[in-house]
This record gives structure tokens, C-alpha cells and sequence, in this order.
């Protein structure tokens, strides 16, 4: 893959808490269509990551580009508003909405009416909040919810708020859909529908960052995959590849784990 391909570009990331170097010189290029996956022991620096490129923390150095353009990630709906939309590891959803709701705001970050638009009701602000209502029960059908769509999340099963996080991602039209442990607390069966879901995301066309502790998912899902170590890379490449690294397997087996 050419440059050209590149969504996310990022080079020499730190980060520091006091004495804690969190990153340490990372690197990563995440092409078109890809799901890359993240991943590493815990305390690796992986949230960490997510929460920079995600406009949560403010790196100490490096150098970020999206879609080939100078990226610096500021306040989270900037960051949204530049293509990036995130899931949260503890699901994070406006529990007394209904699903349909939910997902609207996501699609709120690309509405053009602005706040008088939506205070006079104009004619422009009602034909694109029908538009974004509409928008919104597809997206519920694309990820296997739309009969959910007036039920508060809060009632919702833990698999379909995972669900209904990830089509609010997909409401704000990301570049980069950047999913955050989103099995996490899964069952069997709810990771088998995750798995179908993101590798529809992929078939798509959309780019998909996957952070994830399951690793035997990310192996059988990833294009590629990163691993951190102490906040630092100690692998890049293909699953097999990865799943072969020495330095990978000590990181999560101990030395002489072979």
C-alpha cells in the first residue's frame, strides 16, 4: 500500500504522567479499509494511545496526519468533527434517550442548521432532522438493533449497547472508527455477531481501529496488528507474523515461554 492509502499516521508519539513514561516513540500507519488492531499486556500504554489520538490526552511529542493532513488532536468533538469517532471501554451512552436518539446526536456533528436553525424550526432545520432521523434507523438496521429504537438504552442488553455505541460512532460519517475494548463483557454468541458486524464495517469500506484484550479475535479479524509493551512497540506486522514475535510472546508468556 501506497502513502497515499495512509487514514492515520503517527510518529514518535510520547506521553508522560510524572514518572511514568505511558509512550514512548510510537509509531503506527493505518491504511484504507484495514481493521488494525492494538493490543498488548495490561498496562501496555493501549488506552493511553486511544486517549491521544482521541483529543482526551495532549501527547508530549510526535506528529499525527489524517487522510494524508496534519492532524492535532484538540477537544473530543473536534476530534469527531475531523473523522475520528470512538467507542468507550466503560459504555458511555445517554442511558435515558431511546437507541434512536442516541445515535441522532452522533449524526448531529455533521447537521448544517446550526442553534437558530433549531430555535425558529426552521424549514432547513426540519428537513434535516428528518434526514438525520432517517439516518439514524438505518444505521440501528445495520447493526442489528432497529427493533430497539424507541426502548431507553438504559434497558437495553450489555451486547446491544455495545451495538448501539458503535452506530452512534458510525453516525458522525468517521474516517476512522476507533473501537475501544467493545467486547469486553461479551458473551460467546454477542462476540460472534461483534465479529460479523466489524468485518461488515470493513467489507464497507470504512478504516476501524480495534483496541481488545480477546486476542484470539483480533488475530482471526486484524489486517495488521501493534503490539505495546510498557508503552513502548515491540511488534508490527501481519497475525501470524505477530503471533510468532519472540519479544510478543515473552510480553505475555515470560521468558522462555516457547
Amino acid at each position: 500500500m501506497s502513502g497515499a492509502d495512509a487514514i492515520l499516521e503517527v510518529r514518535g508519539i510520547g506521553k508522560r504522567f510524572g514518572g511514568l513514561q505511558a509512550l514512548a516513540d510510537v509509531d503506527m500507519t493505518i491504511h484504507r479499509g484495514q481493521v488494525y488492531g492494538l493490543i498488548g499486556p495490561n498496562g501496555a500504554g493501549k488506552t493511553t494511545f486511544f486517549n491521544v489520538i482521541t483529543g482526551l490526552y495532549i501527547p508530549d511529542s510526535g506528529s499525527f496526519a489524517l487522510a494524508g493532513k496534519p492532524y492535532k488532536p484538540s477537544a473530543v468533538h473536534e476530534v469527531a468533527r475531523a473523522g475520528i469517532a470512538r467507542t468507550f471501554q466503560n459504555i458511555r451512552l445517554f442511558a435515558d434517550m431511546t437507541a434512536l436518539e442516541n445515535v441522532m446526536v452522533g449524526r448531529h456533528i455533521r447537521s448544517r442548521s446550526g442553534l437558530w436553525g433549531a430555535v425558529l424550526r426552521t424549514r432547513g432545520f426540519r428537513t434535516e432532522e428528518a434526514a438525520i432521523r432517517e439516518r439514524a434507523r438505518e444505521l440501528l438496521e445495520y447493526v442489528g438493533i432497529a427493533r430497539y429504537a424507541d426502548v431507553r438504552a438504559r434497558t437495553l442488553s450489555y451486547g446491544d449497547q455495545r451495538r448501539l455505541e458503535i452506530a452512534r460512532a458510525l453516525a458522525t460519517e468517521p474516517l476512522l472508527v476507533a473501537l475501544d475494548e467493545p467486547a469486553a463483557g461479551m458473551n460467546a454468541t454477542e462476540k460472534v455477531q461483534l465479529r460479523a458486524l466489524i468485518d461488515r464495517i470493513r467489507q464497507d469500506g470504512r478504516t476501524v481501529l480495534l483496541i481488545e484484550h480477546d486476542v484470539k479475535l483480533v488475530m482471526g479479524l486484524c489486517d495488521r496488528v501493534t503490539v505495546l509493551d510498557y508503552g513502548r512497540l515491540i511488534a508490527e506486522g501481519t497475525p501470524a507474523e505477530v503471533q510468532r514475535n519472540d519479544k510478543v510472546i515473552e510480553a505475555y508468556l515470560g521468558a522462555g515461554a516457547h
